[in-house]
């Protein structure tokens, strides 16, 4: 099954080496011409049940927005880039915000423009600071499509002071193992107990491939992370989760225990991706819990504070017993 059933695209793509190449690469699709990548009329229209149809398109234009938003967690800064949303179908992606909007893989050929931006951005401060650039996509995912990591990791280990980072799901890294990054891309892997990705991050890698990922890449020099993100209090969430901490404790490599952060996120859900989960995947779980979970924030679920008071020191106090060396940088 192809990847992609149509492209749309801003007739200005053609402009840039890029979006020539992706014209190249995908000259076997529809090409619809559209006038902005952020409202596409035909995709407003479709009902929430065509979510996953929607995701099979790919949507390319320049990013206009490059706004940098202060960061307070594993970066300084989050940074617009070089893509937004995405091919998989994680049934709590906070990117759905605006599904007709936001669930397709949207691609930015003015790469040049925005590394530009950022490697002066990063000579201003008086000391290193960290940009994120993987908050809007999954940049390898992205990278399988563009190889815009392979331009990127060396451009900025070359002109760029500080760190880069990106979170990913996918285990496809090998392209980035004999780049010249100098140790200023921090590689970050996602994990979920396996039957969350089998269940609810649909079309990401397994588990097991994630983790040699982050072994390959910790083996390659690039420092690693790894996000237990989003943690999910369903029934069986304490076992589930356990499970992993003793899984990634068995199976990490004692290198990549050793350097590794550790960040460890709560689930966010939203009333938009609930609503649009029922109508576009009836019989995946229900992500929204009436007991565990309350309104927090605008148009937002979050699990209930005695749940989290509960649940957030046996996951803590379990990292920290199985992986005592590894920098448990935060939890939310």
């Amino acid at each position: 099954m192809k990847l992609f059933t149509a492209v749309y695209y801003e007739p200005g793509i053609l402009d840039y080496p890029l979006g020539q190449k992706l014209k190249q690469d995908f000259a076997d699709l529809p090409w619809h011409e559209i006038d902005n990548h952020n409202r596409i009329e035909e995709m407003t229209k479709r009902p929430n049940s065509d979510f996953t149809k929607m995701k099979r398109y790919l949507i390319i234009g320049t990013r206009k927005t490059h706004r940098y938003v202060e960061n307070q967690k594993i970066s300084d800064y989050l940074v617009p880039f070089t893509s937004s949303g995405c091919t998989a179908m994680c049934l709590y992606c906070y990117l759905v915000c605006n599904y007709n909007k936001c669930a397709y893989l949207r691609l930015f050929v003015n790469r040049e423009q925005m590394m530009d931006r950022l490697i002066r951005s990063s000579k201003k401060s008086e000391k290193p600071q960290t940009f994120e650039i993987g908050s809007n996509s999954d940049l390898v995912l992205e990278n399988m499509i563009t190889e815009n990591l392979k331009w990127v990791i060396p451009t900025f280990a070359r002109e760029g002071r500080g760190r880069i980072t990106f979170p990913t799901k996918f285990a496809s890294v090998k392209p980035l193992l004999d780049l010249p990054h100098q140790g200023k891309t921090i590689f970050r892997m996602s994990v979920n107990p396996q039957e969350i990705i089998d269940t609810i991050e649909l079309g990401t890698s397994p588990l097991n491939q994630r983790i040699e990922a982050v072994n390959a890449m910790c083996e390659a020099g690039y420092p690693v992370g790894i996000l237990i993100a989003p943690i999910i209090l369903s029934d069986g969430w304490e076992k589930q989760y356990l499970d992993l901490i003793d899984q990634l404790a068995d199976t990490l490599t004692k290198k990549t225990k050793k350097a590794m952060t550790i960040e460890m996120i709560f689930m966010t859900y939203s009333y938009v991706q609930n609503a649009i989960n029922k109508e576009a995947f009836p019989d995946a779980p229900d992500l929204y819990d009436k007991q565990n979970m309350s309104g927090g924030g605008r148009g937002k679920y979050r699990y209930k504070k005695d749940l989290r008071l509960e649940a957030e020191p046996i996951l803590t106090d379990y990292v920290r017993l199985r992986l005592p060396e590894a920098d448990l940088v935060y939890v939310c």
